[in-house]
């Protein structure tokens, strides 16, 4: 499940028309890495719930921009009750 839930989160950052070629769970979704800009992260933050039903709120954002793909994978599967594998 780690696996799928990091693969949707790169497949979906994909989809918003940003590189991920060297994007894997170290790159930081903010600025320093994928560079998301915040309505990216509010959009991936929707592709989450629809997916996975794990809301994240507005003030959240900030904090989800500053996690890792890995890290962001690890809240979802953590909020969501997912097994890890």
């Amino acid at each position: 499940m780690s696996t799928d839930v990091r693969q949707f989160i790169i497949d979906a950052i994909a989809d918003m028309n940003y590189p991920i070629d060297d994007v894997d769970a170290d790159t930081p979704l903010g600025s320093a890495g994928v560079d998301l800009e915040s309505l990216a992260v509010a959009e991936l933050a929707v592709r989450v719930e629809d997916t996975y039903g794990v809301k994240f709120s507005d003030e959240e954002a900030e904090a989800m921009a500053a996690m890792t793909v890995g890290e962001f994978a690890a809240a979802i599967r953590e909020r969501g009750n997912l097994a890890s594998a």
